[in-house]
């Protein structure tokens, strides 16, 4: 240090300062003023990247929201529509049930009334056959008491007296 200060100028110190001097203006001229256009330039452009980043964020909240709604609305309508579904198949089911027990008793009701109406003609046939054979026993019977003159009396007598009787 002190080898500097023994070598030190003042003519030389002047022109080193001039040319400091002029250097700095002509940077300030030429040079400081675009490179402090481009960093602010630069700077401008780094804050709407950051803008539009900030609005495309947003943006994408809003379309996670809006397919969030969509999402659970789908649900809600698949949810009622199978509920719906479902209404309508047990509906159905119930009437069908209903519809098979009206049939059945239906069926049940004919089938009732045909037993009865075949039991009441084979009532009237089994009727028939027992009154035709009273009548065929009883002919027969009266045919041979009646042929007899003697057997005849008796039982004319025989009547009398049970009418007289009584």
């Amino acid at each position: 240090m002190e080898k500097l200060i023994n070598q030190f100028e003042l003519g030389l110190f002047f022109w080193q300062i001039l040319i400091f001097v002029g250097l700095i203006l002509l940077l300030k001229k030429f040079a400081w003023k675009p490179i402090l256009d481009a960093v602010n330039e630069r700077e401008e452009g780094i804050k709407n990247a950051l803008l539009s980043a900030e609005n495309a964020r947003k943006e994408m909240q809003n379309l996670q929201a809006d397919n969030q709604r969509i999402l659970q609305e789908a649900r809600m309508e698949r949810d009622t529509m199978l509920k719906e579904a479902r209404e309508m198949k047990e509906k159905m089911i119930a009437d069908s049930k209903t519809e098979a027990q009206a049939t059945g008793l239906q069926m049940i009701e004919q089938a009732k009334a045909a037993i009865n109406s075949e039991k009441n003609a084979a009532m009237a046939e089994l009727k028939l056959q027992v009154s035709t054979l009273s009548i065929e026993i009883a002919e027969k019977l009266l045919k041979n008491e009646l042929s007899d003159k003697e057997a005849q009396t008796k039982l004319v007598e025989k009547m009398l007296g049970d009418v007289k009787l009584n």
